[in-house]
């Protein structure tokens, strides 16, 4: 079965005063149906609130701009709110079933993607959201009688309780409405800046990959994902790559440019193709992948559905081609030792040249 791969834009899900939330329906892309992957966009303009609410699915949201967002979360099990705060680079896991509420604090619009795995959720490919309050808040669909019950409410008391905020999911708060303060305690379990963090791999004038697992932010273990960065300068490339642990991978064009070529099972070419800042699109497992920076920095972000990456590196220090023997790489690329000692001398992050 031939897969479409092409990378796709967001779709509007919601727009108002106070912002918007964006996705990429299963529609638009079946690939995501296929792989069990979704993702979501929130834009929050200043004093933007979106109302508490959860979801079907497992997700990791990465702040793409803004530098005081605050997020207030109750986690599966969890005994009270905890309220932190986001600002560009930061990471957050959002598991299953958790409670949360996120506000824009700043001046500027604060931009979250959510990458996330949909294998358990009701429309697979997609994030379902159930809001807690609002116009489609799930209070207000049970009857009268049993609310009236449940909280001994009159019947005028069970209107106010179900009925009095009207608006959908994201409004903007007025100055004079204040919220809870972000905890700095908690701010540092919870939250970890990728950006910042210190890449496992460098090279100069070429860019750098980052791998975000358990092991240094054991809160993204509650997700069963991990996440990559990848910054690429104009002109640069990163070689080809899988998977090994059969994950699927979920890349996201965060800023930047460039293009993007993958190869399936076949040895044939499923995308070629240029993407722009905002893109989204799938690798499937095991499927090969190599990025090419445009005439600007590119940076992507990517999901791995396990908390244990590994890759297979198709060039660079530590590539499959130095872990086999040199007899059997003449024998199956059928050349010379001399051709595969060029072979070693590759790299997996190469700079552009001019």
């Amino acid at each position: 079965m031939e897969l479409d791969l092409t990378p796709k834009s967001a779709q509007p899900l919601f727009e108002g005063d106070g912002g918007g939330y964006y996705t990429w329906y299963n529609s638009q892309m079946p690939i995501l149906a296929t792989t069990f992957v979704g993702a979501g966009r929130l834009l929050l303009h200043p004093r933007g609130f979106a109302f508490p609410h959860y979801a079907d699915s497992s997700k990791v949201g990465y702040v793409i701009q803004g530098s005081d967002g605050v997020v207030g979360m109750v986690l599966p099990d969890g005994k009270e709110e905890v309220v932190v705060k986001l600002k560009e680079g930061d990471v957050i896991a959002v598991p299953v079933g958790a409670v949360s509420w996120w506000f824009n604090d700043g001046d500027t619009d604060l931009i979250i993607v959510f990458l996330g795995e949909t294998s358990k959720a009701l429309i697979p490919g997609q994030f379902t959201y159930f809001l807690l309050t609002g116009a489609v808040g799930v209070i207000g669909g049970f009857s009268s009688e049993l609310t009236s019950k449940v909280y001994n409410f009159d019947k005028d008391e069970v209107q106010k309780f179900t009925k009095s905020q009207a608006d959908l999911f994201i409004v903007k708060l007025d100055k004079n409405q204040t919220l809870p303060k972000p905890q700095v305690d908690i701010t540092k379990k919870l939250v970890y800046n990728i950006d910042g963090a210190e890449p496992e791999n460098v090279v100069e004038k070429a860019g750098l990959v980052k791998t975000l697992t358990e092991k240094e932010f054991p809160f993204i273990g509650d997700t069963g994902l991990s996440l990559i960065r990848v910054k690429l300068e104009a002109g640069a490339v990163k070689a080809p790559s899988y998977a090994t642990t059969t994950a699927i991978q979920l890349i996201y064009i965060a800023r930047g440019s460039g293009k993007i070529e993958i190869v399936d099972s076949n040895g044939k070419s499923a995308l070629d193709t240029h993407v722009k800042a905002g893109d989204l699109f799938v690798v499937p497992q095991l499927f090969v992948v190599a990025k090419i920076a445009g005439e600007e920095t590119m940076e992507c972000y990517s999901i791995t559905t396990t908390t244990k990456p590994l890759f297979e590196e198709l060039a660079g220090k530590g590539s499959i081609w130095e872990k086999l023997s040199s007899s059997i790489q003449e024998i199956g690329l059928n050349v010379d030792s001399e051709f595969i000692s060029k072979i070693k001398k590759s790299s997996d992050l190469i700079p552009p040249s001019y």
